[in-house]
């Protein structure tokens, strides 16, 4: 009898294990089916960002779906900034690593998309920059 409880703890483990596995996996099929056709996409702990067709938009998991966060249209866009994600309006420094965020402006409108990398968003700002130039 003992033995079997001193089991018990790792039992319990590998069940949390494989049901945190089973989430992270309909989290990517939802993301692979959401993203399916873009032109760029992207998918980490802040959540989900897609562009296509001219139009980024974003979204986070909730309740086992993605929730719509914003969307922005690429042609609009004027200025991308590199900010810190929950700091103000700091500007993130080269050197920075870690979570941010990238202020579109453009078209009067200003949006925030969470990036969970800097070096992730820092290649988006190259890509976003070189699009909306080929939109106009």
């Amino acid at each position: 009898m003992s033995h079997g409880l001193a089991w018990l703890p790792l039992l319990l483990v590998f069940v949390l294990l494989t049901s945190l596995g089973w989430l992270e996996r309909r989290r990517q099929r939802l993301f692979r089916d959401w993203a399916d056709g873009a032109e760029l996409a992207k998918l980490d702990s802040c959540g989900a960002a897609r562009l296509s067709d001219g139009v980024l938009s974003w979204a986070t998991f909730e309740a086992g779906a993605l929730k719509p966060q914003g969307e922005f249209v690429i042609k609009q866009l004027e200025l991308v900034e590199l900010l810190a994600l929950r700091s103000g309006e700091a500007p993130l420094t080269q050197e920075s690593q870690g979570a941010c965020r990238l202020r579109l402006v453009g078209g009067g409108l200003q949006k925030d998309l969470p990036f969970a990398d800097a070096e992730r968003a820092r290649r988006w700002i190259g890509e976003l920059m070189a699009r909306s130039r080929c939109e106009l």
